[in-house]
């Protein structure tokens, strides 16, 4: 089967879409489907490395208006393929509408990921712009899909909240388990950044800077009691905002003890360096940051607006409402290192079991094979 991913950016700093659709399309080809993946990329930049990918990885440069991903190449180059599916991943950008012309023309099915776009929070912020998208970037996409992928169940409630009827796939993002020699690695490289993970134990969040993710309410949260000899440690790429905004407020609350602020962009994963993982997020599709966690060996400690209310029941973490978040943080910190050890290993033991990505390819193989034509 030939199938065509389109993703509207492979850059670190758009999250976690633009790995995991990556290892999707690498592990589809790795079980034999012909796969094409297509992003957007800024005029003059690289092209990916792309010697990894099992799949074939194209990108093309985007013109004005930029912040639409719009580009001419990718739509001219997608329109003259030969494909028997098209899967878009995200909305409300110029990308769904050049696939769904491209299932128009080819008389194929058009599969939408939406990425965690339809869940509450994500859907209603801004929703104005949202509203104009669906009439104006990408007009009759949704009417036209033929069927949706969805990374949790959460997620397909989402789309059936909304009144999309089309069939929905299931496929949970898939995650690879780090090895003991590039935890190492890694826990060298963030011990060389931040001296104090060498001897604290450190609460890590490590996502986009967002406002969706409730970073400012975390810390905050952080520092409306004592923590003990406990570190937070903020990494990620900046979106609403910056390193440098976000170490200036540490400072001007006088926490330069109590939270560090890194950028994360070219560093490696941090995972190694935490003894609990903190993701308060307004809202999460699937949230690839925490399954990375796991598969790492760290707890997690998550609202309820993300999908892992099985981490209790895997005995691996907590998730709640925000209202009890204090209460779970000042429950995780207190429990024992050994325990958080303990439950670690119970979190990568999952990761293993229930979140591979050829599982997550299969999957989707399968469905692409009963849509209609």
């Amino acid at each position: 089967m030939r199938v065509c991913h389109i993703v509207p950016s492979l850059e670190e700093r758009h999250g976690g879409p633009s790995r995991s659709v990556r290892a999707l399309a690498s592990a589809q080809a790795a079980l034999g489907e012909s796969v094409e993946l297509l992003a957007t990329r800024e005029p003059g930049q690289a092209s990916p490395d792309t010697r990894s990918d099992t799949a074939i990885v194209r990108t093309f440069p985007r013109v004005a208006p930029r912040w639409l991903s719009r580009s001419p190449q990718l739509r001219r180059h997608l329109l003259g393929a030969a494909i028997e599916v098209v899967h878009n991943h995200s909305l409300w950008l110029l990308p769904l509408h050049y696939a769904h012309e491209a299932a128009h023309r080819h008389v194929i099915p058009l599969v939408i990921s939406p990425r965690g776009m339809l869940s509450g929070w994500a859907y209603h912020h801004r929703r104005w712009r949202k509203f104009l998208a669906e009439l104006l970037v990408h007009p009759g996409a949704f009417a036209a899909t033929t069927g949706w992928h969805a990374t949790s169940p959460e997620e397909a409630d989402d789309i059936r909240a909304l009144g999309f009827k089309q069939p929905v796939c299931v496929s949970p993002n898939g995650v690879a388990l780090p090895g003991a020699r590039d935890l190492a690695a890694a826990r060298a490289v963030w011990h060389e950044i931040c001296p104090a993970t060498k001897t604290r134990p450190v609460a890590l969040f490590y996502s986009r800077f967002h406002r969706k993710k409730r970073l400012r309410e975390l810390m905050a949260l952080w520092l409306s009691a004592p923590r003990g000899d406990w570190l937070l440690l903020i990494v990620g790429v900046a979106e609403d905002y910056t390193a440098a905004e976000l170490t200036a407020e540490v400072a001007a609350a006088g926490a330069a003890g109590r939270i560090v602020v890194v950028d994360g962009a070219g560093r490696p994963h941090p995972y190694a360096v935490a003894s609990l993982f903190v993701l308060p997020s307004h809202s999460e599709n699937f949230g690839l940051v925490i399954a990375e966690a796991l598969a790492a060996g760290v707890s997690a400690l998550v609202t309820d607006t993300t999908p892992w209310s099985g981490l209790a029941s895997h005995g691996c973490g907590w998730c709640g409402p925000w209202e009890s978040y204090g209460a779970n943080l000042a429950t995780a910190l207190s429990t024992p290192p050994e325990e958080l050890v303990a439950m670690g290993r119970r979190g990568r033991e999952w990761a293993a079991r229930d979140f591979s990505w050829a599982r997550a390819a299969g999957l989707l193989n399968e469905f692409y094979r009963h849509l209609p034509r």
